[in-house]
C-alpha cells in the first residue's frame, strides 16, 4: 500500500472532521509530511511509543494513541480475567499532555477498566511508584521526556511499577496492530476515574526520604539551586529537599513555570549545559554548592558541581552515577547491610567503572540493554533472591532501591544533595569526592556523539551506518588494536586475537555493537530507540595518583576521545 493510500484511509468516518480536514491538507498541498506522517506505524521503543503530534499512522494523535490503549486493554483484560482491573495514569507538561492522559483514560473505562488518574502534572517516577503503592495492574505516561516541543509519548508500565518487557511487549503489540481504528471504545464511563492529587505527592516523597537518605551531616549549611526546567517536578523537589532539612534551596523561578513549550531552553535536557545555564547564573550570585535540574518528565537529572578551579561544571551522567553508587556501597557497608546477596544495575553503554565499584563492595553488578525497562526486569526476576541496592545508565538516570522501578530524579537529587552537604562538612567538594574514586577504582571518562538524520531517509540512513559497521568494524582506535566485537543483534562475541566467536544469550537481542581496544577503550554503537539520531559511545580510562594527575589526565583523555572520534569518521 502506497503512503498516499494509507492517508485516504483516514478520510473515512471513523476519523473526526478535525483529522479528515488536516489529512486532506496534507494531500492537496502534496506536502512532504505527508510522507512522513503516513510511511509507518509509530514503533515501541526503548521508551515505549514517542512522535511528533500530528495526523497519520507515524504521529502521535487521538487515533494512534486510541489505538495503543484499546490493545492495552484488550491484553489486560486477556491476562487478568476475573479481576478488578486498575490502571494509574500521569502526564507531563507537554502540549497536549493532559487531554491525552483523559483521552487514555476514557478508552479504558470504556473497556470496564478503573482509572486512577493524576489531577495535573506529575513525574514519571512518581507514577512508577503509584503503580505499586496503589496495587494497580499496570500504568500509563504521557510523555516524551527531553524532546522537543513537537513530541509527546506514551509509555506502559506493568504491575511491579516498572516499564513492559518481553514477553508483555510484544504481546502488546500485536494487540495494537490488530485493532482496527473503528474498533477503539473512546465513550468513557468517568465513574470508573478516581482522581490523585497532592496526597500522594506526600507518601512518594516519604518513600524517596527513606529509600534515599543515610545521615544528616551539613545539610543546612548546603547551597542549592534548583531547577525544574518548566516540567513537573515542581511539585515534589522543592518539598523533597526541604523535608529532609536543606535550608538553603534557590530556585530559578521562570524555570518553575510548567511549559509544554520550553520557553526559556532550546532543549529542556539536563545533559546539555546550556539548559543549565539560567541556574548555573544564580548559582554565581548565591555561592551555590551544586546545581541541579530535571527533565521535563522529572526522571533524569543533571547536576553540576564546583571542580578543582572553582568553577560550576556539570557532571556527565556516568561520573553523578560513579559519586552515587560509591556512596550508596560504602553507607551499606558501614551499616554492615552487605551479605554478599546484593546487586547493582547498570546498561550496556553505560560506564564499565560499575563493575569495578561492585567488586571492591562484594555486590555483583548485572548489566541490561540500554533503557531502565531491563533494570526494572532484573529486580523483578531477583525477588526473593538477591536485593537490589541501586542502578543508574549514562543517560542522566540513577534509581536508589527498589521503591520505584524506573529511573528517579527525586530519591538521587535526596542523596546527591546529602554527599554535597557531607563533603562540605568534611572540608571538601562533590568534585573532590570523586576524584577520590578514581583515585581508588581508576579514572574512566566518557564522550558521546549523536547523529542525527530525520525522516524515512534519515532511518534508512543510519541502517546503512549500522550495516557497515557490523559488516567492517574497526581495526584499531586512537593507536590500540581492537580486540573484541560484541553483536547485541546477532548475540555473539568475538575476540580478534583467537580468531573464536562465542555466542551471547544473556541479553535480548538489539541492534547495538560493541568495541573493546586492548588497552581498554570502549566504544559502543546504536541507533536510539526514542530520536532519529544514531548513538556513539566512547570510554576510555587510566590510571591517577592524585588531583594534579586528574587534571593532566583528562586533557589526554579528551584528546584520545577526539582521535577514537577521527577514526569512526565522526566529524
Amino acid at each position: 500500500m502506497t503512503t498516499l493510500e494509507k492517508a485516504k484511509l483516514w478520510l473515512s468516518y471513523t476519523f473526526d472532521k478535525e483529522t479528515r480536514d488536516a489529512v486532506q491538507a496534507l494531500i492537496d498541498s502534496n506536502s512532504p509530511d505527508l510522507e512522513d506522517s503516513f510511511y509507518r506505524e509509530l514503533e515501541f521503543g526503548t521508551g515505549g511509543m514517542r512522535g511528533v503530534m500530528g495526523v497519520g499512522t507515524n504521529r502521535l494523535n487521538k487515533y494512534t494513541l486510541g489505538q495503543a490503549t484499546q490493545g492495552l486493554a484488550n491484553y489486560m483484560l486477556q491476562q487478568f480475567k476475573g479481576e478488578e482491573i486498575k490502571v494509574a495514569i500521569a502526564y507531563d507538561v507537554r502540549h497536549n499532555s493532559k487531554e491525552f492522559g483523559k483521552l487514555v483514560a476514557d478508552v479504558l473505562t470504556a473497556n470496564g477498566i478503573k482509572v486512577l488518574l493524576f489531577k495535573d502534572h506529575r513525574p514519571t517516577p512518581e507514577l512508577s511508584f503509584t503503580v505499586r503503592d496503589k496495587k494497580c495492574n499496570g500504568g500509563i505516561v504521557l510523555t516524551a521526556s527531553h524532546n522537543p516541543p513537537e513530541y509527546n509519548g506514551y509509555k506502559v508500565y506493568w504491575n511491579d511499577g516498572a516499564q513492559i518487557v518481553p514477553p508483555h511487549d510484544e504481546a502488546i503489540i500485536n494487540e495494537v496492530y490488530s485493532v482496527k481504528f473503528d474498533e477503539i471504545k473512546f465513550n468513557g464511563n468517568d465513574d470508573l476515574i478516581e482522581w490523585i492529587g497532592e496526597e500522594q505527592d506526600d507518601v512518594y516523597i516519604d518513600a524517596c526520604l527513606e529509600n534515599s537518605t543515610y545521615q544528616n551531616v551539613g545539610k543546612e549549611n548546603l547551597n542549592i539551586v534548583f531547577t525544574s526546567i518548566h516540567g513537573t517536578t515542581y511539585t515534589t523537589i522543592p518539598k523533597a529537599l526541604e523535608k529532609a532539612g536543606f535550608k538553603k534551596v534557590d530556585l530559578v523561578k521562570e524555570q518553575m513555570i510548567p511549559s509544554g513549550n520550553f520557553t526559556t531552553v532550546e532543549s529542556p535536557n539536563p545533559e546539555e549545559p546550556a539548559a543549565l545555564e539560567m541556574a548555573m547564573d544564580l548559582a554565581r550570585i548565591t555561592n551555590a554548592d551544586i546545581v541541579i535540574g530535571t527533565d521535563p518528565d522529572g526522571d533524569r537529572l543533571g547536576i553540576a558541581v564546583r571542580n578543582l578551579d572553582g568553577e560550576m561544571q556539570l557532571l556527565n551522567g556516568n561520573q553523578t552515577n560513579t559519586i552515587l553508587t560509591y556512596y550508596i556501597l560504602n553507607e551499606w557497608r558501614k551499616q554492615g547491610r552487605i551479605t554478599g546477596k546484593e546487586f547493582i544495575g547498570s546498561t550496556i553503554v553505560t560506564s564499565d567503572i560499575f563493575f569495578d565499584i561492585a567488586q571492591k563492595f562484594g555486590v555483583d553488578c548485572k548489566v541490561g540493554l540500554t533503557g531502565f525497562k531491563w533494570i526494572g526486569k532484573m529486580i523483578r526476576e531477583a525477588e526473593g533472591k538477591e536485593k537490589f541496592i541501586c542502578g543508574g545508565e549514562e543517560s542522566f538516570g540513577f534509581m536508589t532501591g527498589d521503591f520505584v522501578r524506573d529511573k528517579d530524579s527525586c530519591g538521587s537529587i535526596l542523596v546527591a544533595c546529602e554527599i554535597a552537604a557531607w563533603c562540605k562538612a568534611n572540608g571538601r567538594t562533590m568534585y573532590q569526592y570523586m576524584i577520590e574514586i578514581y583515585e581508588d577504582l581508576g579514572m574512566y571518562y566518557e564522550g558521546l556523539v549523536n547523529i542525527v538524520r530525520k525522516g524515512k531517509e534519515g532511518a534508512e540512513e543510519i541502517q546503512n551506518m549500522m550495516k557497515n559497521f557490523r559488516e567492517n568494524p574497526p581495526k584499531q582506535l586512537a593507536g590500540s588494536l581492537v580486540e573484541e566485537v560484541k553483536d547485541f543483534k546477532e548475540q555473539t562475541s568475538f575476540t580478534v586475537s583467537k580468531n573464536e566467536t562465542k555466542v551471547m544469550n544473556d541479553i535480548p537481542k538489539s541492534n547495538v555493537l560493541i568495541y573493546y581496544t586492548q588497552d581498554g577503550t570502549k566504544v559502543c554503537v546504536r541507533p536510539s530507540g526514542t530520536e532519529p539520531k544514531i548513538k556513539f559511545y566512547i570510554s576510555v580510562k587510566d590510571t591517577i595518583t592524585s588531583e594534579a594527575d586528574f587534571k593532566d589526565k583528562l586533557k589526554s583523555l579528551e584528546a584520545k576521545i577526539e582521535d577514537v572520534r577521527k577514526d569512526l569518521k565522526l566529524d
